[in-house]
């Protein structure tokens, strides 16, 4: 027998009896809960639920089984079949740890993405991006912050992008580009904000002598690097690590953090929570 493998994933108000009206009614249908995980919030009320599950029938019938329950519960739902990759498109600049990395992971199958394209203000990751098979859109500043922001949503828009990731794309984003994105864009920077501002912030550590270097995955907000945060993740140095070791381990770091960022959110797997993020 043919089955789907599926994930559902809602949000509701917090109350006794959501999981023992939902799971009857996937186990009517054949389904096989294969992995759960909830998380209620103290804080807001909120219940959040993740669910992996085998089903004889496809996506779409299923939906339209959960929807009455979904109506009556109250809940924010969504249901994805995993055959389905999430189409991603990769913005750059000039450093290309984090793309490289992106590629390669999606490439021996550990990121459940398809990558539409690759955007970047310069040209310097262009051979990187076509030796992979990549088509690159070379959206320079000099035409002016509106129209290449323009440019890049028209881009977003006709490759079918459902994630924007930028992996290390060096450019301030106006507020009405990250609205448009709310939800939809992922970021990395190093986690010595709001320390260490501007060109070489490992150097400007190095200098100050710090003791632990990270880097921080966010959602895009229209406060520059202040979105809800997803990953982080940090490794100790010390007086003997030099400027330039600072910087490698720092972009180890980064590769890292944002992948796993970019896998959760292919894997269904973050909620928004305000200012925050609950990853299941």
């Amino acid at each position: 027998m043919t089955t789907s493998d599926l994930v559902l994933k809602f949000r509701a108000p917090d109350r006794p009896g959501i999981m023992a009206a939902v799971a009857p009614t996937l186990a009517a249908r054949g389904c096989d809960i294969r992995e759960a995980e909830v998380y209620g919030d103290d804080d807001t009320g909120g219940f959040f639920l993740r669910m992996a599950l085998t089903s004889p029938i496809g996506r779409d019938e299923l939906a339209k089984v959960v929807e009455p329950v979904a109506s009556e519960l109250a809940l924010e739902w969504e249901l994805h079949d995993l055959a389905r990759r999430t189409p991603v498109l990769l913005a750059v600049s000039k450093f290309g740890h984090c793309l490289i990395d992106i590629i390669h992971k999606k490439e021996i199958g550990q990121l459940p993405i398809d990558i539409v394209g690759v955007v970047s203000n310069h040209e310097t990751m262009r051979k990187t991006a076509e030796w992979h098979g990549l088509a690159y859109h070379h959206l320079p500043m000099s035409e002016g912050k509106e129209a290449q922001e323009a440019r890049f949503l028209s881009i977003i828009g006709e490759s079918g992008a459902e994630l924007t990731v930028l992996a290390r794309y060096m450019q301030i984003l106006s507020d009405s580009f990250s609205e448009a994105l709310a939800g939809r864009c992922i970021n990395i920077h190093h986690s010595f904000l709001p320390s260490f501002k501007g060109a070489k912030p490992y150097h400007q550590a190095h200098g100050r002598g710090v003791k632990i270097i990270g880097a921080t995955a966010h959602f895009v907000t229209a406060d520059l690097d202040e979105g809800p945060i997803i990953e982080q993740d940090v490794r100790r140095v010390s007086h003997r690590t030099t400027a330039d070791e600072m910087v490698a381990i720092g972009c180890e770091i980064e590769a890292s953090v944002l992948s796993r960022a970019v896998r959760w959110y292919a894997e269904h797997r973050i909620f928004q929570n305000g200012n925050k993020t609950v990853v299941l």
